[in-house]
């Protein structure tokens, strides 16, 4: 049964094209409402009945989903039209847009792993005595409070909580599982009259707590992303105190957190034999969610923040995002891309942006200024970071005439500039920018103002891994698939470099190889390389004893990169006994030229004559000469019974 668009032009403010809809989409479309919030509130009672209603509205979402409790029913699907779309300057122009909007929404989210967290209420305030104690008096009733104090207080009345003395030392964890060390830790001595004092001060005292206040004032514990669990506050600032205090009384309970990142240990390109590779991850993540752990790396799901650079930056994609996986992130670009000209529209622009900065400023762009032009159509995602330069070529290679990324001004932007200007390498445009802006209208002016630039007339269909959607995408948006596109650096595509002359076939660089780019081959001394697999981790460059490798960033799209070539080959040697080959001629030679004759164990020619045999002549040899190391005394007679009793008779 196709689903039903419920209309409503907010009081006439906007035009909707209902016959257009209904004929670039699966849906059937209810008649225009006027005021379904409010006067026309039955009619949407009526549709929601139906258990197939899409509500063309997100400014009341709230209002329908209580309509639809009230009901027991299932709550409707909602589309932002009006903001997004319907107040523009540009009037019934945005009909192919809301087309394109409206085909994304029925494609539905997809259910995501959760991670369940048990918070006891274990809280742990931190700052001055004025403001810690108040706070604590406010929330021991729902809460087991603690209070860190550097300095005792002038007087200490307290009920239901506990006060302690000392310097917090280090904190970690996140919600439900924060462990702290404290030093000079003193407790309090309850005994006695008068005001309790306290212990002797010690170090090294532990504690574990599901929540942290902090009331410092100071430097937050955490850098980065907020950190569930972690409540700050100014405390020269009332109205924030407030707001803490009460956010922190709802943390007990059970609570669920999506699993955002998946990890592939098997493809991780982080280091090998204890060299380090890649670190794009670790570097990245502003959560300190991601550690070392041996040759791979390990994800706190506890302490990530989902804000998905790791995902973006990670060349073998052995991380997968799941909170929208990438796979679904694709198919919205393609399904916008698609709906968008199969309603008859042009030349499409693609706004990237977050649910907070970004639909805000939509929102207010719309309602007090010109809006979003015609042909922008906004992708709204929890991060802009997980927009990596693959989403960016796909969405290029789908039919969008140029990607505009809204980064909040507050955010640390650096691995959307990064992937950004990686795209428009690989894409050899500028079809794609960051923007970094708070005030609505100057959104619409730089969006009205931006150039469309050519549009891949020959849409793609973005399926498999990122760097298979990368290729793909790149081979779309050229002409030339002959010449090696060349790419910034550290980018992670590329060659390699070889130096010849320095390089003697030892083959460490292919057995620390992460993606199978380097191989062997078994018959003769080859170095062979597959440059569609290299991941530029720079594991071979550091492995090498003779330095004779180099990265060369840059994106091959001729066929000749998925098939493996030889970087390097020499001549083998013949064992001088029975001719088998094996090793580097040169190799051989050159160890000759060092060791007969030269070396004690080598002084003889006869013994010079064993670097140039195969390892079986060379054991051969070994055995049945005069010194042979493996020469032993000869072995005892063997004491059969007759001689044991032949030895009897003589007695």
């Amino acid at each position: 049964m196709p689903k039903r668009l419920i209309l409503c032009d907010c009081s006439g403010s906007q035009q909707l094209d209902a016959d257009l809809i209904t004929k670039s989409c699966d849906v059937t479309c209810s008649r225009v409402h006027s005021d379904l919030c409010t006067r026309e509130i039955g009619a949407a009672a009526t549709e929601i009945k139906s258990g197939e209603a899409i509500i063309a509205c997100l400014q009341e979402q709230a209002v329908f989903a209580e309509l639809a409790e009230e009901l027991d029913v299932p709550c409707p699907e909602f589309v932002d039209l009006r903001d997004r779309a319907g107040w523009g300057e540009e009037g019934a122009k945005p009909g192919p847009k809301m087309a394109a909007l409206i085909n994304e929404a029925m494609l539905g989210t997809p259910p995501v792993k959760m991670l369940e967290i048990l918070s006891d209420g274990r809280c742990l305030i931190l700052g001055a005595a004025d403001v810690t104690l108040a706070a604590a008096d406010q929330l021991a009733h729902v809460l087991s409070v603690t209070v860190l104090l550097d300095q005792p207080p002038e007087m200490m009345d307290h009920h239901g909580y506990d006060v302690v003395l000392g310097q917090l030392k280090t904190v970690t964890g996140a919600l439900g599982q924060y462990n702290v060390k404290i030093d000079r830790l003193r407790q309090v001595n309850p005994g006695g009259r008068g005001d309790m004092g306290f212990g002797k001060a010690r170090d090294g005292g532990r504690t574990e707590c599901d929540l942290i206040l902090d009331l410092s004032g100071e430097k937050a514990l955490f850098s980065g992303h907020a950190r569930d669990g972690y409540l700050r506050a100014d405390p020269g600032d009332p109205q924030a105190v407030g707001k803490a205090i009460l956010e922190a009384s709802h943390l007990i309970g059970t609570f669920e957190k999506p699993l955002y990142v998946a990890n592939n240990t098997q493809v991780c390109a982080h280091s090998r034999a204890e060299i380090t590779g890649c670190s794009a991850c670790i570097d990245s993540c502003g959560s300190g969610a991601i550690s070392a752990d041996g040759d791979h790396v390990t994800i706190d799901p506890n302490i990530c923040a989902g804000c998905g650079d790791c995902v973006a930056l990670c060349p073998s994609g052995a991380l997968q995002f799941e909170a929208p996986a990438t796979s679904h992130i694709f198919k919205r670009i393609q399904t916008l891309a698609s709906g968008y000209s199969s309603a008859g529209g042009v030349a499409a622009k693609l706004l990237l942006c977050d649910a907070e900065h970004g639909g805000q400023m939509i929102s207010l762009a719309a309602r007090y200024g010109r809006g979003l032009p015609a042909d922008v159509i906004p992708l709204e995602l929890e991060s802009t970071a997980l927009f990596g330069h693959a989403e960016m070529l796909a969405a290029l290679a789908s039919g969008f005439a140029r990607v505009d990324v809204l980064v909040a001004p507050r955010s640390v932007a650096q691995t959307q500039a990064s992937e950004a200007v990686l795209a428009n390498a690989i894409s050899q445009s500028d079809q794609i920018r960051l923007l970094q802006l708070d005030d609505p209208d100057a959104l619409s002016d730089a969006l009205y103002d931006a150039p469309a630039g050519p549009s891949n007339t020959t849409p793609i269909l973005a399926i498999g891994t990122r760097r298979q959607v990368t290729r793909l995408a790149a081979k779309a948006l050229t002409d030339n698939t002959d010449t090696p596109i060349p790419l910034p650096e550290n980018a992670p595509y590329g060659a390699l470099d070889i130096n010849t002359d320095a390089c003697t076939l030892c083959l460490s660089c292919v057995s620390l190889c992460p993606a199978g780019a380097l191989a062997d081959n078994p018959d003769r001394p080859e170095l062979r390389f597959v440059e569609d697999a290299c991941l530029q981790c720079g594991l071979c460059t550091r492995v090498c004893p003779e330095n004779a490798l180099s990265l060369v960033p840059q994106l091959d799209l001729s066929d000749a990169a998925m098939n493996a070539r030889v970087l390097h080959e020499e001549e083998p040697f013949a064992c001088i006994s029975c001719g088998a080959l094996f090793g580097v001629k040169s190799t051989v030679e050159k160890v000759t030229s060092l060791l007969a004759g030269k070396h004690s164990m080598f002084a003889t020619s006869e013994a010079g004559k064993l670097i140039q045999m195969c390892d079986n002549c060379r054991v051969e040899a070994q055995y049945h000469s005069d010194s042979q190391p493996f020469q032993g005394a000869d072995r005892p007679k063997t004491v059969t019974t007759e001689d044991y009793f032949s030895k009897r008779k003589d007695h």
